[in-house]
C-alpha cells in the first residue's frame, strides 16, 4: 500500500518536461510561484468531485494538521470549485487515492518556528489534482494556489488549468500589522482579513493592541487597562483569533508598545507616569510624547504582571514591546528622572543634556530581562537597536531600509516595514518596488539570512471597522508577493493585471474592500440616481498621501466619524491609472506607430467628455448634504482639467502642436488644481498633465 501511495505520488508530481512553459505573464497567480509548467489540457470539477487527505501515523499534532488543511478545503477552497452545489460529504476515506483531489503531507509543521518549511507540489492534469507537500503548513500554502487557479466554466461548476507548480516562500516572515488599538476591530473583521491573508500566503499578524488611544485585550491581573478603554477583546476572543489564525497557517504575534505610546496604560494606572499628571484615554491622533516612568521599580513590577498573563495568553514566540517614538522631553522636565540619569552616567558630554537613547536602552534592557523571562523572543521597532541589545531580539524597521541593514550588521534578525506602510495610500507599484533586501546592500550571505522577510502596516487612524478592509486590500497582495516570490518578479503591469484578477476572489471570502465604499457612496448620495455621478467623481480621488491628513484643517479625534468623500475614495484609484496607461499609450503610438493614433482617441474623448459633463450632474448632490459640500471645488477641478486635456486632445488629432504661450497657460492651470480639497487629491491629474505637456 504504501509503495502504491508513492508511486501516485511520482506518476502525479513528476514534472512535466514535455508542457511548454508559457510565461506567467499570461497566468493569473499572486504571488508568482516558484516555477509552474503550464499544459493545454484542463481539469473540470464535476458534480461528483471529492477529495481525500493522506496524514502521517495520527497523533494529536497530525489530528490538529489534518483538521486544519479539511478545514480549508471545505471552507474555502470548496466553494469556489462547487459554486452553488452542496459540499458536505465529498471527502473519501478510501486507503488508496481514488478522490479527484487527492492530498499528501509529510508531517504536521511547526507553525510556531520561523523558517518551518511551507514549500509545496501541486499537479492538475485532465485526469485529477495532486498537492503534496512535506508539512500541512505547505498544504496549505498550496490549497490558496488551487483556490486561485479555478475559473468558472460556462455549464456550472468549475475548471482548473492543467499545470505542474513548485513553490516555496522567498521570506519565512510575511506579516501584515492591524491595529486594534485607534479604531477597535471586531473579531469579525480580523478574521476575513485573515482569510485574505491566507489567500496571499502571509503568516504573521502582527496585532497593535496597546496606544494612547485604548488597551484592547482583558487583563485579569490588571483589568483597569482595558475597563478604561471601553471596547477590548476578552481572553476567550484572543483564543479564538489565534485557533482561527493558526488553522490558516498564521502565526499571531502580539504588540504592548513601551514605553511610549501609552497613555491608555496611565489613564488606568497613575503610577506609571514620568510626572505628576493624571490622564484620561487620549482621545487626538497626534503625537502625545508621553512616556513611562523608567526610573521607578514599579514600572517593572507592573511590565512582570502583565507580560506574565499576556505571554501565557499569546503561545507566540516573539513578543513585540514597541518601542517607538519617545522623544524623551517628559523625561527632560522631570528632576526625578534627571537626577536619576545624571547619576547612573545617562547624559551627554556637556554634562546636562540627557542621552534619551541612553536611558531608553537602560529601559529596553529591563524589559527584555521580563520578556525573555517569560521565553519569548522581544520584537521592538528601530529605536530599541542599541548597545548591548541580545542579537535574538529581532529589529522592525519603519525608518528606512537602512535599519535592516544596521540590524543584521549588528548580528540582529530585522524586518523591513518601511515602504510597507499601507495606511499612507500609497501604490500598490510604490510598496511593490520596495524589496527587504535590495541589491548591492554589501551584506554577506550569513547577514542576508538575517532578514526575516517584512509586514504591511495598517495603522488605524484613518480607518475603522467599516472601511478598512479598502485600505487593506487589494494593495496587500502586492507586498505579499514581494514577500513569497522571488526577487525578480518585478513586472510592474503584469502585477495589476493580476491584482484585478484577485480582488474579486478576495471579495468571496467576505472581504468588504470593494462593498464598503460602494455602500458608503450611497448614503452620501442619498438617491440611487445621484449615486453614478458621485462614484465618477470619486472614483478618481484618492485620500492624500502620507500624514498629510493630519495637516489640512480638519482636526479629527477618536469621535470623528469616518463617512466623508475621503472615506469612500479608493485608497489607490484603478481609474485614474488605467487612464493613465491609455495616454501613455496613445503618446508612444505617436513616435512608434503614427497610424495607430486614431485608435485611441475615442476611448480618451470618451472618458474625458464623461468627466467634463458630470461636474452638472453632481453639484446637486454636493451641494445639498453638508458631508459632501466641500467637495464642489474639486469636482469643479476635475471640469476643468478634463477642459484643458480635450483642447489638447482635438490638437492631437489634427496632427497640430500647441502654441508655447496656450501650452504654458494650460500646464499652471493644472498645476493650481493639485491642492487637496476634503483631504482628497485628483489622482487623474499627473496624467492629464502628460498630456497636456506632450510636444
Amino acid at each position: 500500500m504504501r509503495f502504491f501511495l508513492l508511486l501516485l505520488a511520482c506518476l502525479l508530481t513528476r514534472p512535466v518536461f514535455a508542457l511548454p512553459t508559457v510565461p506567467l505573464a499570461t497566468r493569473m497567480l499572486l504571488p508568482v510561484p516558484t516555477r509552474a509548467n503550464w499544459g493545454q489540457g484542463r481539469f473540470l470539477v464535476k458534480p461528483d468531485f471529492t477529495w481525500q487527505v493522506f496524514t502521517p501515523q495520527q497523533t494529536p499534532a497530525t489530528l490538529a494538521a489534518d483538521s486544519a488543511v479539511a478545514e480549508a478545503v471545505e471552507r474555502l477552497v470548496l466553494p469556489v470549485l462547487l459554486p452553488g452545489r452542496t459540499r458536505a460529504n465529498r471527502r473519501r476515506a478510501s486507503p488508496l487515492p481514488t478522490a479527484a483531489l487527492v492530498l499528501q503531507y509529510g508531517r504536521p509543521g511547526n507553525l510556531l518556528t520561523v523558517g518551518e518549511d511551507e514549500s509545496y507540489t501541486l499537479r492538475v492534469t485532465p485526469m485529477g489534482v495532486a498537492l503534496n507537500a512535506p508539512t500541512h503548513l505547505g498544504l496549505l500554502r498550496g490549497l490558496a494556489t488551487l483556490r486561485e487557479l479555478a475559473a468558472p466554466n460556462k455549464v456550472g461548476g468549475s475548471v482548473l488549468p492543467e499545470v505542474d507548480v513548485a513553490d516555496a516562500p522567498r521570506f519565512p516572515w510575511r506579516g501584515l500589522l492591524m491595529d486594534a488599538a485607534r479604531h477597535f476591530m471586531p473579531v469579525a473583521v480580523i478574521k476575513r482579513n485573515l482569510d485574505g491573508m491566507w489567500a496571499t500566503k502571509l503568516n504573521v499578524l502582527h496585532w497593535h493592541l496597546s496606544d494612547d488611544q485604548g488597551f484592547r485585550v482583558e487583563s485579569r491581573t490588571l483589568p483597569r487597562l482595558s475597563q478604561v478603554s471601553g471596547q477590548f477583546y476578552s481572553q476567550r476572543q484572543v483564543r479564538d483569533v489565534i485557533r482561527y489564525a493558526a488553522r490558516r497557517g498564521i502565526r499571531v504575534v502580539p504588540e504592548f508598545d513601551v514605553p511610549g505610546h501609552t497613555i491608555a496604560w496611565q489613564a488606568a494606572y497613575p503610577e506609571l507616569s514620568s510626572n505628576d499628571s493624571t490622564y484620561t484615554v487620549y482621545q487626538s491622533w497626534r503625537l502625545a510624547n508621553v512616556a513611562f516612568d523608567p526610573t521607578k521599580e514599579t514600572t517593572y513590577a507592573l511590565l512582570d504582571t502583565l507580560f506574565g498573563e499576556m505571554t501565557r495568553l499569546f503561545p507566540d514566540p516573539y513578543f513585540h514591546i514597541g518601542g517607538d517614538e519617545n522623544d524623551g522631553r517628559q523625561w527632560r522636565r522631570s528632576p526625578r528622572i534627571m537626577a536619576f540619569a545624571r547619576t547612573n552616567g545617562m547624559l551627554k558630554a556637556d554634562g546636562k543634556t540627557l542621552d534619551k537613547h541612553a536611558l531608553q536602552t537602560y529601559f529596553n534592557r529591563r524589559v527584555l530581562g521580563i520578556v525573555t523571562k517569560y521565553g519569548k523572543t522581544m520584537v521592538g521597532w528601530d529605536e530599541i537597536l542599541g548597545p548591548g541589545l541580545p542579537t535574538n531580539a529581532v529589529i522592525q524597521s519603519w525608518r528606512g531600509k537602512k535599519g535592516v541593514l544596521d540590524a543584521v550588521k549588528a548580528g540582529n534578525p530585522a524586518l523591513l516595514s518601511s515602504g510597507y506602510y499601507i495606511d499612507l495610500n500609497q501604490s500598490a507599484a510604490f510598496h511593490y518596488a520596495t524589496d527587504p533586501l535590495p541589491d548591492a546592500t554589501g551584506l554577506t550571505p550569513a547577514q542576508q539570512q538575517l532578514v526575516l522577510g517584512g509586514e504591511a502596516t495598517m495603522w488605524a487612524e484613518f480607518a475603522d471597522s467599516i472601511i478598512v478592509d479598502s485600505r487593506i486590500w487589494p494593495r496587500t497582495a502586492a507586498v505579499a508577493e514581494r514577500l513569497w516570490s522571488a526577487a525578480t518578479v518585478r513586472d510592474v503591469p503584469d502585477m495589476y493585471r493580476r491584482l484585478a484578477l484577485l480582488s474579486p476572489q478576495l471579495e468571496t471570502l467576505g472581504l468588504q474592500h470593494r462593498r464598503a465604499p460602494q455602500l458608503l457612496l450611497r448614503q452620501l448620495a442619498g438617491s440611487a440616481a445621484a449615486v453614478p455621478p458621485l462614484r465618477t467623481l470619486a472614483q478618481v480621488l484618492e485620500p492624500v498621501k502620507e500624514y498629510k491628513r493630519h495637516f489640512q484643517g480638519f482636526i479629527y479625534t477618536t469621535q470623528t466619524p469616518l463617512n466623508r468623500l475621503v472615506d469612500a475614495a479608493p485608497a489607490e484609484s484603478d481609474g485614474a491609472r488605467e487612464f493613465g496607461q491609455l495616454v501613455d499609450t496613445l503618446l508612444m503610438a505617436r513616435t512608434t506607430a503614427p497610424s495607430a493614433v486614431r485608435r485611441y482617441l475615442p476611448q480618451l474623448r470618451d472618458q474625458l467628455q464623461l468627466w467634463q459633463k458630470n461636474d452638472a450632474l453632481v453639484q446637486p448632490t454636493l451641494q445639498q448634504n453638508p458631508l459632501l459640500q466641500e467637495y464642489a471645488l474639486i469636482s469643479t477641478h476635475l471640469k476643468t482639467a478634463a477642459t484643458l486635456a480635450l483642447e489638447r486632445l482635438a490638437l492631437l488629432e489634427k496632427g497640430q502642436t500647441p502654441t508655447s504661450a496656450a501650452q504654458t497657460a494650460a500646464l499652471k492651470q493644472l498645476d493650481a488644481l493639485k491642492v487637496p480639497v476634503g483631504q482628497t487629491e485628483l489622482a487623474v491629474l499627473p496624467h492629464l498633465r502628460r498630456l497636456v505637456e506632450a510636444k
